[in-house]
């Protein structure tokens, strides 16, 4: 099963707008001096030094026939865009560039966003009221149980002190079970290629994924409907998702600078960077890509920040990658070969904690892709195929906020990276002068090993899903270092 752009739930049918210290804005629209006989791109270029070296990379722009659009002098990274088919060319032969690289393959559309809708997810109504105090949907939330929640809130509820960014499609920050941990301060959209910290440009549009993967995180403790992993903590909500469930490199990397100079504890990544499902080394147009996504996220790393990513909804085996048969997801996909140096952008990268999804059984789910040295854990995602818990609704997916003070079901690795950001988010409460490294060793040394099953895993006997884990119960491609524990967050566990 491919899951294209946002790592989208197995039940549905398939940035530059922050305002960051030391990013200069510029205007975004416009056809390009030079030749405009090919579509609008944008690019990403890459300077050879990080500090001094923007501004001539801005004048080459500008002389090779492009516009700027945001320039992130932190890392070396302009934002720029061209109708000129040569652009790219040009700007390789510069000594102040160390790469540049097409974002998309698509011609940017009038304002810059695509249009589209994702497909549905199912919602269910929270009773009035549940019995001895709970919340009244908490008897569904079986992921909740699995990872010991009801223990950790026994111990705490996570610090306000504690901020986690949810990069997504935006929050709606007027639900009932996250108004009060939503913050408008340090909430933005990455979208337009112009600050934009306004409500309404990073309220969610035609998607409900990042108000989903919200309300695991955080959800609040307040009788409504669910609760979530760190009620305590507050949200950011990072719009990185345009209309057309896109993803592009210039959101993400917009979104880790605008994580970083803010000063979040932890980030939620639950999607794959668009076009390419996996940027390879042997292309320069991805290779520049990964090199810029790269720096943003070692850059909010050196700043404090962890981040937390979805593996991936493929049933992939990422340490021995053949083929990928889904992009370009943004014009016409092709099958082509693929290997080690081909990455999963930002699963893959140095220091990002990659995230596996189980289902109520706690094994892996059928879809989730794997990898021994890639994922680092595992964490609920749901399986409704396969996996049905011992609920009273018997839904084997993840519960969690819709917009409108709704409450729906979906699952994926986009439900279970969420999981492992809640479980951070205690371990930064509990652990408040921990760094990024600190955090993720705490992450993968609390979590509860889980072995890979005897022979080829072939979920429901199909031979659909097949999938071979490699390793240890200390460390394998199904679970990595095991099943995040919030429990063991909540009581200060250390190693």
């Amino acid at each position: 099963m491919s899951v294209p752009r946002i790592r989208r739930s197995a039940l549905t049918a398939a940035c530059l707008a922050l305002a960051t210290a030391g990013a200069v804005a510029l205007p975004a629209t416009g056809a390009a001096a030079a030749g405009t006989d090919g579509p609008l791109l944008s690019y990403v270029v890459n300077t050879k030094a990080n500090h001094g070296q923007t501004q001539k990379a801005e004048r080459e722009i500008r002389a090779a026939g492009g516009t700027v659009v945001a320039s992130y002098q932190q890392i070396g990274v302009v934002i720029a865009r061209s109708a000129d088919p040569g652009f790219a060319a040009r700007l390789r032969t510069s000594k102040t560039v160390d790469s540049v690289g097409a974002s998309r393959t698509a011609g940017i559309q009038a304002g810059g966003i695509e249009g589209g809708t994702e497909g549905g997810t199912e919602e269910v109504a929270a009773p009035a009221a549940a019995a001895g105090g709970a919340e009244p949907l908490w008897a569904n939330q079986w992921d909740m149980r699995q990872i010991g929640v009801d223990r950790a809130h026994a111990a705490t509820l996570g610090s306000r002190s504690v901020v986690v960014g949810v990069l997504d499609s935006g929050i709606d920050a007027a639900h009932e079970d996250l108004a009060a941990n939503v913050d408008p301060r340090l909430s933005a959209s990455c979208l337009s290629g112009t600050p934009d910290t306004s409500w309404e440009s990073w309220q969610p549009t035609t998607s409900s994924h990042g108000t989903h993967v919200a309300g695991t995180i955080a959800a609040a403790k307040n009788g409504k409907g669910i609760e979530g992993i760190a009620p305590g903590v507050r949200l950011a909500a990072v719009k990185v998702v345009d209309d057309g469930g896109f993803i592009y490199p210039e959101y993400a990397i917009c979104g880790f600078v605008w994580a970083a100079e803010h000063h979040f504890q932890v980030t939620n990544n639950s999607y794959y960077v668009d076009p390419w499902m996996f940027n390879c080394a042997d292309d320069p147009d991805q290779a520049a890509v990964s090199e810029a996504v790269r720096r943003a996220v070692d850059y909010s790393r050196r700043n404090g920040v962890l981040n937390i990513a979805a593996a991936g909804n493929e049933n992939i085996d990422l340490a021995h990658k053949t083929v990928d048969v889904s992009s370009p997801d943004d014009t016409t996909p092709g099958e082509r070969p693929i290997d080690r140096n081909c990455l999963d952008l930002p699963a893959e990268l140095p220091g990002v904690v990659a995230v596996s999804a189980i289902g109520a059984k706690g094994d892996k789910a059928y879809y989730s892709s794997y990898g021994l040295d890639k994922v680092a854990v595992a964490a609920p995602g749901g399986d409704s195929r396969y996996q049905v818990p011992d609920t009273p609704d018997g839904r084997g997916a993840v519960l969690s906020t819709l917009p409108g003070n709704k409450y729906g079901y979906s699952s994926g690795t986009s439900m279970a990276a969420p999981h492992a950001a809640g479980v951070a988010a205690l371990l930064a409460s509990t652990h408040p002068w921990a760094g990024p490294d600190r955090l993720r060793e705490l992450l993968v040394d609390q979590a509860d090993p889980h072995a890979c099953p005897a022979g080829v895993f072939d979920p429901g006997g199909t031979g659909l899903y097949t999938a071979t884990c490699e390793g240890t119960e200390q460390s394998n491609g199904f679970y990595g270092a095991g099943v995040v524990s919030a429990a063991k967050a909540a009581e200060g566990w250390r190693n």
